[in-house]
This record gives structure tokens, sequence and C-alpha cells, in this order.
């Protein structure tokens, strides 16, 4: 698969010697021996950092190196690990590569009041500590009211306990085969270990911990807790910044806030009331922060029953801990999962064997699933030792000797002379190497940052282009054929497939965005509400469900370049009208009027490409533009942006699915990991203890059960070795690549729905050729540089022409900061990538020192003193790169591609239809899969009955309507003598005088709620409808086709870009009227309450001394305030 260039035999890629000896355990990125991990700290000078900080406020990495280092294994003691909720307002400090800087709010650990089994200390004696302290001061922990220093806990080699068997943070042990069992957690509290009396850390004020709100239920698992109603919600915070934080941590977990997920909404529906839909997303929201804020630490059933405002819906609270556990949205990871699996009862005891489930394959996919299928036999293993089982057990088959698959670090073969941090190799990515952004959702968020805390160093846009002669393209024109690129590329986009739209149910977003749960009134449920006869008024929304598009627009980012990924065009705006738009000049005596029509050529194919519809838009803009050879260059440059993206050429992309995860991109800087990718995988094989990965194990034979075969286990597999394993249940993670070509045998052959789609989609390719220097002679502070290519046929116009060499060399990474050595990769896309197979190294190394000597003259070039290329289509366990929408790939095949079949399951990114050909969609199909297995085991999650308790009529709450409320004032229960109560026909009374005089209480103003693009939005909206139905019609040939939404949506602010200012005013001068008008309205608002509330007070002291109420009720009623009087009930309306 790979070759090297001037390095020893040593060097060779997938040599045991040098990736497993043990002398060389020093060289390992994190750095790790193959049975034990060693987290070094960092170098001298550079303090180390939570990770905590970043895992939903963002981080601190201003395109520089930045350092997420979560904790510090390197020292026996002199820290604490941080706890669930971090303290407001508290910050720290530290320093980065030599530059101090402040960083979001350190999290700090705060034990929970329910955590009493982890009052001890952590099992096993084990104690590890995160740096939380700066330059070796005592941590001190922030309080309310002031700090208070914590005394560093005795490590635990220390005299205090001799009995305590001590654990070694780093060891080595060289049996591959799993023969020890010892276990490192990453992370968890770190409690007094020898009394009953745990140490206080300031825990965190709950909202309510009095006993009466202690409730003790059996949960789905079996196991007997003890739930109390608010205890995982901080009184300190008010209910909107509560709110904002669950919102964001749900945002973060790639979850709707506002809406069941579709798997949440077919396990509810026919359990659920639409009031208790908006219950259930607040509680579950507030799982998601506790996860979110903290992912060293597990949440517990305890703490998510927590997350309810009352008892009667801790039912609500377990359903939806279990299904975001199951389903890996928490608990996922590096996390430490406290063993409390107890031995089967011996009256249950059976004596068939363990069951096993085998995961082939030890890349991003097969581990995450096998570390999530271990968490969840550990969380849920009640489900069989009640039944006289030990919970399964899980084993990872690797045909490589080594794990991450298809993300690999080259160690290089000249360590000396690093600019790392100690402790860090150097190394060359062979495969994945970008973190596409750690914001919105993915999952390698927790683990990188929040985790394993491993270094990053932030991308900057700033791509520069070199032409093919070496001179540096000017911006402006490169700006100005980008801009005709997208415009082709969203012209293209009309004849995308619709998104298929899923089924599910809103919560009232006022109450969700304020963080209060509605009035839990009997109701139908959801199914009921859905099935009803009733027809409903016209245009009138179904209080039941209803359907969630998926995203039709999105960006993707790549090389520095943001290409925007539409639902069309504005069709008012004709080709040469948009083309003067964006800065070009029409040719003499081209209509003004013309457009393009890229009918001909998607119907003149049976299966149309993006390359060739492309092409023919870019041919008919040749006709109103007059394109030079080198706007030729650039746009085929970009063309090889794509083909990288894809690891295909443009020509064998799908027109209508080649962009089918559109929407789905996760947010922020995309990143690279400092000491190489590896270090990812590796955390998850050895943290927070060692999977059972059996190495060089490749496997040529499944056997599987159906109905004509009976042997004992499901699952039988095969490995060229002679070794057979069997097991109840088979994750397959292997790459489409190896399943295209055949080398795995099954017995009985796939079915032919799963074997046809496995020929349908795509399996792309992509190389490397990888140099390294002694020292760099371009920018090292540029990330990224781009090359253009020249045609076959020397200065052609001729878009064909520049297929075949475009992606050569199209892009060189500068990896000194994250390699450290300076070593640029440069990236062969396309079909480039199949001519890198073909060539020698030595032709490969030559040419592209010829390209670096033009761009970089008149300084010379030398040869590089390493150079490594990959050839990924000759690996025998990938067969390619990653997968793509192929023109007979049809719509939903990576959903068939996930399906199971019997015992069989599948996973891996081409498995995964919303983030595919990524390392974060290997690991999240991954953690699908581990969901699926557990259902497949102990069935789908339990839904207890009644779901929620009816309400009991106990003493009345008494809101506190405070305009700002804080949590603790929100409810406060008022004992009252039961034949004293106040008459509520009475207090209507007093209120209808009130009102009759004075009118309602004034409202609070807000701040003005509209903009410019609203109010456009509001006039243009039918009018835009009617274009884009249009324009529907046109494209698909359907008399009753439809636009949808987010395709009006999208030409309206297509229209809004490009009106002109006279047409923009009268909407901002809108705008601007009513600020003004808000402004006035609020500078008054303070009086006029005040007059108001002074009137309703004499108006309720007049009515009672005119109309006495019931014998001793009086003085209650004259210290009496309704919520009218108060204007709680009132919300900030948008001016």
């Amino acid at each position: 698969m790979f070759s090297t260039f001037a390095a020893s035999p040593d060097d060779a890629l997938d040599q045991d010697t040098f990736l497993f000896e043990h002398a060389h355990n020093d060289l390992l990125s994190m750095p790790m021996s193959h049975e034990s991990v060693h987290l070094k700290g960092q170098a001298p000078g550079t303090v180390p950092i939570t990770g905590l900080n970043s895992l939903i406020y963002g981080h601190y990495s201003e395109s520089t190196t930045s350092s997420s280092n979560a904790h510090d294994l390197s020292e026996p003691y002199g820290g604490y690990i941080s706890g669930r909720d971090e303290r407001d307002g508290s910050a720290s400090s530290g320093h980065m590569n030599g530059y101090e800087r402040s960083h979001a709010p350190s999290p700090l650990y705060y034990p929970h009041p329910l955590r009493n089994s982890r009052v001890n200390g952590p099992p096993n004696g084990h104690y590890y500590n995160a740096a939380i302290h700066m330059n070796s001061t005592a941590p001190t922990f922030h309080t309310t009211h002031g700090t208070t220093p914590v005394q560093p806990i005795a490590p635990p080699n220390a005299n205090t306990n001799p009995s305590n068997t001590d654990f070694p943070i780093a060891q080595s042990v060289d049996n591959l085969n799993g023969a020890s069992n010892t276990e490192l957690p990453m992370a968890q509290s770190v409690d007094n270990r020898n009394g009953g009396s745990k140490t206080s850390l300031i825990p965190e004020r709950t909202h309510s911990q009095e006993s009466s709100n202690a409730h003790r239920v059996v949960t789905s698992n079996h196991k007997v807790s003890e739930f109390k109603a608010n205890s995982s919600i901080p009184a300190a915070l008010s209910w909107s910044e509560f709110a904002r934080q669950c919102i964001l941590a749900a945002e973060s977990s790639r979850l709707n806030p506002f809406a069941l997920h579709p798997g949440e909404y077919r396990l509810l529906r026919d359990h659920i009331t639409q009031a208790q839909v908006t219950i259930y997303l607040n509680i579950r929201n507030a799982i998601l922060r506790l996860w979110t804020r903290n992912p060293l630490l597990v949440v517990t059933i305890e703490e998510a029953a927590g997350c309810a405002r009352e008892k009667r819906h801790f039912n609500l609270a377990q359903v939806a801990y279990f299904w975001l556990l199951r389903n890996g949205y928490i608990n996922f990871g590096c996390v430490h999962v406290p063993n409390t699996t107890s031995a089967p009862p011996r009256s249950k005891a059976k004596n068939n064997g363990r069951r096993t489930v085998i995961v082939i394959g030890a890349g991003m996919a097969g581990l995450g699933c096998a570390r999530h299928l271990e968490g969840l036999f550990t969380q849920l293993s009640d489900h069989w030792t009640t039944t006289g089982e030990q919970p399964p057990k899980v084993i990872v088959l690797e045909a490589r000797p080594r794990v991450g698959g298809r993300v690999y670090s080259h160690p290089l073969r000249d360590q000396t002379g690093s600019n790392l941090p100690a402790g860090h190799r150097c190394t060359a990515e062979m495969g994945a190497q970008i973190v596409t952004g750690f914001e919105h959702g993915n999952p390698l968020n927790a683990i990188i940052r929040g985790q394993l805390g491993i270094p990053y160093h932030g991308l900057r846009d700033n791509t520069i282009l070199y032409d093919y002669d070496g001179t540096i393209v000017e911006r402006s024109q490169d700006l100005l054929v980008e801009k005709l690129y997208n415009d082709v590329l969203e012209r293209a986009s009309v004849y995308r497939h619709k998104p298929t739209a899923q089924r599910t149910v809103e919560g009232d977003r006022n109450l969700i965005l304020f963080g209060r749960d509605p009035s839990d009134t009997p109701g139908a449920t959801i199914a009921t509400l859905e099935n009803s006869p009733t027809p409903l008024p016209a245009n009138a929304k179904t209080p039941a469900s209803t359907t969630e598009e998926k995203p039709s627009t999105g960006v993707e980012k790549l090389a520095g370049r943001a290409y925007q990924l539409s639902a069309g065009f504005n069709p008012n705006i004709s080709a040469a009208e948009a083309v003067q738009n964006m800065g070009w000049r029409l040719r003499p005596g081209a209509p003004t009027g013309q457009s393009l029509d890229l009918d001909p050529i998607t119907k003149s194919l049976e299966y149309p490409t993006l390359g060739q519809t492309m092409d023919d838009g870019i041919k008919q803009y040749q006709n109103l533009i007059e394109m030079k050879p080198r706007d030729l260059r650039l746009l085929s440059w970009h063309h090889a942006n794509l083909e990288y993206a894809n690891a295909a050429s443009v020509n064998q992309l799908s027109l209508s699915g080649w962009d089918q995860d559109i929407g789905n991109e996760f947010e922020g800087e995309h990143t690279e990991i400092i000491g190489g990718y590896q270090q990812v995988p590796r955390g998850l094989w050895q943290c927070p203890g060692k999977l059972d990965v059996r190495f060089n194990s490749v496997v040529r034979a499944i056997h599987h059960k159906d109905e004509s075969r009976g042997f004992g286990k499901a699952v039988k597999v095969e490995c060229n070795s002679g070794e057979v394993f069997e097991a109840d249940q088979l994750v397959i993670t292997t790459p489409l690549g190896v399943l295209k070509s055949g080398s795995i045998t099954f017995q009985p052959p796939l079915p032919d729905w799963k074997q046809s789609v496995i020929e349908r989609m795509g399996f792309g390719l992509l190389n490397k050729v990888i140099l390294v220097y002694e020292e760099a002679f371009w920018e090292p502070d540029r990330d990224m540089f781009g090359l253009l290519n020249e045609a076959e046929h020397q200065a052609s116009l001729n878009p064909d022409d520049y297929s075949a060499r475009r992606g050569r060399f199209y892009l060189f990474w500068n990896c000194i900061k994250t390699s450290g050595k300076p070593t640029l990769v440069a990236l062969m896309a396309g079909e480039a990538a199949h001519y890198a197979e073909t060539s020698t190294d030595d032709h490969l190394i030559h040419e592209v020192t010829d390209r670096l000597d033009e761009m970089f003259a008149p300084n010379m070039v030398p040869l590089p003193s390493e150079a490594i290329v990959t050839r990924w289509s000759k690996d025998p366990f990938a067969r390619g790169s990653y997968s793509y929408v192929g023109p007979k790939t049809q719509a939903g095949d990576y959903d068939v591609m996930a399906r199971p079949h019997g015992s069989l399951h599948f996973a891996g990114e081409a498995t995964c239809g919303t983030h595919p050909a990524t390392v974060h969609g290997a690991y999240l199909s991954g953690l699908r899969v581990a969901a699926e297995v557990v259902q497949t085991m102990i069935g789908p999650i339990e839904i207890p009955s009644p779901l929620v308790e009816k309400k009991a009529k106990v003493d009345i709450p008494v809101p506190s309507f405070n305009p700002t409320p804080k949590r603790k004032t929100d409810t406060v229960p008022i004992q009252q003598d039961s034949d004293i109560m106040p008459d509520e026909d009475y207090e209507a009374s007093i209120i209808g005088a009130i009102l009759n005089e004075i009118g309602e209480r004034p409202i609070k103003p807000g701040r003005a709620g509209i903009n410019p693009f609203l109010l456009f939005t509001k006039d243009q909206w039918y009018i835009c409808k009617k274009e884009c139905d249009e324009a529907r019609r046109t494209a698909t040939g359907g008399a009753e086709a439809k636009a949808s939404k987010t395709e009006i949506r999208t030409a309206i602010g297509l229209k809004w870009r490009t009106a002109s200012a006279a047409v923009r005013q009268p909407y901002v001068n809108q705008t601007q009227n009513a600020k003004e008008d808000a402004a006035a309205n609020a500078a008054t608002y303070k009086e006029r309450v005040a007059t108001w509330d002074t009137n309703a007070v004499r108006i309720r002291q007049e009515y009672i001394q005119k109309h006495p109420p019931p014998a001793g009720t009086e003085a209650q009623m004259l210290n009496s305030r309704t919520a009218i009087e108060l204007g709680a009930e009132k919300r900030p309306r948008r001016i």
C-alpha cells in the first residue's frame, strides 16, 4: 500500500518491529505501548489546560496550535478530575506555545448529591489527575462566596493505606492478544476512598433536595435507585440560562432541541401526549447538558431523573436516559464506566456459555462499536445477570498488526529535531488527516478535546494558488472564477434528489426556550391524534406529528474554500445578468437575457454525472463571456477540490445524489492532530481499559445461520490462519472496497438487496505524496497552497482536456506544526490518484520536485530526505479510500448498506448517509450498530405503564412571579389550612374590577424582533413560491411538482442578496422605525408599571372593603397577588 523513498527498511509501513517493538515505545504519539496507554505531560513551559472548556462554548485555537489537555497522567498526584457542572463566572488562563491566553471557564469538580455509590473513590484503587492547577499552584475551587482551597488527595503510592494495590499509570505489556486485563480509567471523581463521609468540594446547590422529593424506583435496568426531582438542575441559574444551555447541548449532540428524533417519535408516539412531548424534550435536553459539560464522567440514571421537575415524570426521564445511552448520545468514547455487574443468581445460572459479539475491523467504526458495546453491556448488565447470564463479551478481529484502519500516522524515520511537545512522535498522515470542525455535534469533540486531551492545530483559510508555471494567481481573478464555479454548481443542484422527510413531533418552542414545562393535563396520545378521523380546519397545523425535512442547503469547506450547496438559483436572474453581477464582462453582442439550459445534457445520459453537467454549463458560459486558459485551469482546480472530497472524478459522481449528505456539515475551523490522527483510534482501543483486539486476523469466510442451517452459534468466522471464532452477533466494519472485492466469502451468500447495493455504490481513491525536508523553503505559517495544472493540450479552452491532470499535486498541506518536521503532503485527486498507483516512486518524486522548483524559483528545491507514496487501492484491507455516490447509486443506498441481515450488522463510513467518507461518520456508524446489537439481544426500550402518573392533589403551589425569576423562587409550597383556601370566584371578581378600571398590566417591551430580511420574506414568499414551483415542474417534468420550503427560502435569500439598494431601503427604514418605537416604549415602561401596580393595590383594597370575603380570609385576600397583577403570564413581545 505504501512505498518509501530514501528510507531504511525498518521504516517500511506496517512493520511490527517499528510499530510495536517495546524499544520504540518512547516514539509513540500519545505515547502508548501495545497494551497500555501513557499520556505524557506537555513540554516544559506549556501549562496543560482542560479540554472541557471547549465542549460547547467553542475552543481557544485562533488558527494557532492548540492543546486541550484534559488530564495529565504522567504524575502520580497533584490534581482533581473535573466534575459535572462548572461554576459560572470562574475563569482560568494558560499558555500554549509560549503565548498566554484566556479561555472558557474551567469546569471544576462538584460531586453530585446522588452519587453515593462513588463516595468511596474510584474502583480498584485507580487514581489519576487532571491538570486543572496552573503553574504548580494548589488547586482552588471557586464558590459563589469566595475561594476555598482543597488539599490534594494522597497518591496511590503514599502510605496512607498500605492494603491498597498501587496501579502503575504507564506500563509495557508485550502480549498483543489481550492476556492482560489491566484497565486504565481515563477519568472519574476522586473522593475520600477510606471513610464513609466524602470530602466536600462545594457541591452545587440543587433546586430541591428535600427528602420529600426522594422517590425509590426500580429502573428498566432492574436496579433500585433513589431519585430526586430537580436534583440535576442548578438553582443558581435562571430558567432562561438553563434552557439556553440545554438547547445548546442538544444542538451539540446532533439533535433538534424542539422536536423528537424520529427514533424517539417511533418509540413514544403510542404513549405520550402533546404536552408531555415538551416535558420529555426538556428532560432529554437537560440530560445532554450534563454530558456535554463533562464527558469525562458518565451520566447516571439518578442524575437523569434529577432533570425531571416532578417525580411524576421520572419514567419520562428513564426513557430519555436509556434512549440517549443506547444510541450513543451520552456515555460514549473513552469514558470510564463503573462496573456494578453482580454475579448471576445460582438458581438461575446457565451453563450454555457466555454470549459473544465479534467486530471485524479495528478502525474507527469497529473500535467505536466495540467500546460502546462494552459500556452498554456494563451499564445494562442486569438484563443478563437477572436471567442467569454474564454480560456478553466483545472480540475485535483486525487484519493488520495495528489499529486505525484508514487512519494511520506513519512515524518518520528521523525523530530528531522535532518541534512537537515532549512525548509526541514525528508522523505523517497516510489516510485521514483533517477534523472537519468540532462544533454542532461532532462526536470527536468529546473524545479528542474532552476525554483524551489531544493537542491539535487550527487551520487557517489562507490558501494561495500557483499557476502551472509557478506564478501566483491574483486573488481577484481567483475569487472571480470561484463565483462562477459556485454559480454553475448551484444550477446543477436543481437536479438533486429531494430529501425524504421524516415524521416527528415538535414540542412547544416558546416553553422550551424559557425552560418551562406545560400544564400536564390528561389528553390523547400522539398516535390517537394522528389517527383521528376528525378533519382539521383548512391551513391548520396538526397538534400531533409533523414532517421534518432534511437539510437541502449547506456549505462544503475544502482546502480553505467554501462551496455553496443550495437547492437551486434565482430563476428571475438570467445567466448573463448573474455573470455580470459577479464582475465578468459579456462578449460583444451576447444577449443580456441569455441563461443556461442544462436539460439537454442531463436527459441525453442514462446516468448523468456532476462533471458532465457542470462542464456543459461552463461551455455555455464560454458563449457569454471570454474565458482564458488560466480561467479554465482555475475551474479545473475547483473540480479537483471536489474530487478530493469525494475520492472520485467529478465525471463519476451522481448528478442527483453526489451531495446527499448536504446540510450535515459540522461547524468550526478545520484542524489537524499534533503528533498523528492515529492517537484517536489508539485512545479508543486503550482507554479506559484495553479492548480485546486480535491482530493479524485476516477474515476469509463468514458462515451465518439461516433457516436451513442449525449450528450452535449464529455466526462462525474463519481466518486465514485457520482460527475459527463463533459469535451470537457479528459486526462487519470492513471497507466497502473489501466487500466489493469479494475477498470475504459469505455462506450462505448475502441476499440480492445487500449485494446489489454493494455493487451500486462507489468506492473511490485518494493518494498522497509525503515529502520530508531538512529545512522549509515555503512559508511556514501558511497551512496550504494550491497548484494549477495545464491541460493535456496546452492552453486548451475545452474543459474536457483538463480531467486527466487537474488533480496532480493540486494541493500541498504544510504539516510543520503537526508532524514535527518540515513536511509537505501533496494530494493526488481524481484521475491523478490512479496515476500515482501506476507510477514509480522515483518518477513521482522528481515530478513534484520540478513543480516545486517552478513555484519557489529562483530558490533551488532539494530532493526530500524522506518520501512516502500511498497506494490505497493496493492495500488488500482497504481497496481504496472512501465511498462516494456513483452514477448508479440510488437515493437511500447508504441506509440500505446500514441495514442488518439476520445476525450480521454493518458499520463503517459507507453506512453513514449523513456523514459519509469521514472519520466521524465511521465512528457514528459504530455507535449506531452498537445500539442495534443491544436491541437485538435484549429488545427495545421498555416503556413503563403508566408513562406519566396522574397528578395527585397536594399543597397548592403559589408561584412567585419575579420578572427575572430564579429557579429557587419559582415555586414555593405554601402550607395552608384546608378550611381557609382562596375563593377563585372571589379572586376573579377582584381581577375583573381591576381590569375594568385600569386595563391590563403594561407588558415589558422586548427587543425589536424584526429585521429587513424578514419583512422582505413576508412580502416575497408567495411570489418566490410560484416561481420555484414553476422551476420544479420544469426540472422534473411533473405537472404537480412543488418546491419545498427550503427551496423557497433559498430563492428568497438569493433574491435579497442580489437586490439593489433601492429595493432594500424601505425594509431597512421599517426596521429602524420599529427599533425607535421599541426604545421609546422601553423608556416609559417602569413608570407605567409602577403607576399600574399602585392603582391595582388600591382597587383591591377598595373592593374588599365594599365586598368582604368569607370569614377568616380577609388578610390573605389583601396580601394576595394574582398572576395577572404581577404580569407573570405575559412574555415580552417582539415589537
